[in-house]
């Protein structure tokens, strides 16, 4: 029994009867690219209405067994988050801000009128399956265990209201690259055709609904050749929002670094938060303001814009090295990385690994 910040809440340790095999793990966790590969356990948690959140497990990754009327087969009241564990330069493991994707998790499930998890209990119970599973870390560059909580409505009824049953999972994934090795810079489509959030919908929340709706232009991006689709906004289609699954930032050669700003369409990054607060500690002169498409390709064709990079819990810091449309397409800077690209992931990246001083807080050990 492991006991939380809230001594009433404890996790029952539930024994695996068939854990994969030291040979079979090895096997899997020497290339295991992202998102493919799965560990031996998972967190369960329940939420029933009038009693709140009971049932904590730590068991056996298995099957779920879900009633076809389940009330997220029907109304998609479904939320869920990304964060890694990485591995420190002395050998222990540690998160980076689990308090902000609890924070962030708790955001949606009140856009989505879906109960609140306790911070406390949202990061142990990131922490307990990330030590469980710890022999899972692959030793592949970059390596690390991305963890992903969700929460989902399971009670089975048919009617539109929020529902009166809920489970809180997080299962373990080893990942190594999020994008192809040997790319110096990713390739991004501007969506034409489509958006990904309106003012009023559920752009700020993650939420499974935000991802489904990508799927068609992001394919769109893949067959025309490209890594990423790209989206504006819905209301005049001409502001740059983010891309997919990731946010979007603009280095100019006077200095200026610029971000869309956080209007309620777009995801409120961990990383993105991460970056804005590192580049100001470098003194740069940071903006959170709205940058156009057309202001996009001037300043990339005169010079003006000489870096852009994407960026996520996933995929960390990646530059953009060209950018096209149905209008044609026009190269960033060099169409590689750029100096201050470079420098932000390694700042990050060191923090996150331990490598350089953590000036804030941001990195919770695990043992």
């Amino acid at each position: 029994m492991a006991t939380l910040a809230d001594p009433n809440t404890q996790f029952t340790q539930l024994p695996h009867p068939s854990p994969v095999a030291d040979a079979d793990r090895e096997r899997l966790i020497a290339d295991p690219g992202f998102g493919k590969v799965f560990t031996d356990h998972m967190v369960v948690i329940e939420w029933t209405e009038g009693q709140g959140w009971h049932s904590h497990t730590l068991g056996p990754r298995e099957p779920l067994s879900l009633d076809p009327a389940a009330a997220v087969l029907h109304y998609a009241q479904e939320i869920f988050e990304g964060l890694k564990a990485y591995r420190l330069d002395d050998g222990t493991m540690a998160l980076f801000r689990p308090e902000e994707n609890a924070r962030r998790f708790n955001a949606s499930a009140r856009r989505l009128a879906m109960p609140e998890l306790p911070e406390d209990v949202f990061v142990e119970a990131v922490r307990q399956l990330a030590l469980a599973d710890r022999d899972w870390f692959p030793k592949v560059p970059g390596g690390s265990l991305y963890l992903r909580p969700f929460m989902f409505a399971d009670e089975p009824f048919l009617g539109v209201r929020p529902a009166k049953h809920y489970k809180f999972l997080v299962i373990c994934s080893p990942a190594g690259n999020y994008f192809k090795s040997g790319s110096p810079a990713v390739s991004i489509w501007v969506s034409g055709a489509y958006t990904r959030a309106a003012p009023g919908g559920t752009g700020a929340a993650k939420c499974g609904g935000n991802y489904a709706a990508s799927l068609v232009p992001q394919a769109e991006a893949i067959a025309r050749g490209h890594d990423q689709v790209v989206f504006l906004d819905a209301a005049e289609h001409k502001w740059v929002e983010e891309l997919g699954g990731m946010n979007v930032f603009f280095a100019f050669d006077d200095g200026r670094v610029v971000t869309p700003p956080l209007t309620g369409t777009i995801l409120p990054g961990v990383t993105r938060d991460s970056l804005l607060k590192l580049a100001r500690e470098d003194g740069l002169d940071v903006r959170e303001e709205r940058y156009s498409l057309d202001q996009w390709r001037a300043d990339a064709e005169s010079g003006k814009l000489v870096e852009c990079f994407a960026c996520g819990t996933a995929a960390v810091v990646t530059p953009i090295g060209r950018v096209a449309g149905e209008d044609g397409e026009f190269t960033i800077g060099s169409g590689g990385p750029g100096q201050l690209t470079s420098k932000l992931r390694e700042r990050l990246v060191a923090i996150q690994r331990g490598a350089a001083e953590d000036r804030h807080g941001w990195v919770v050990r695990l043992d």
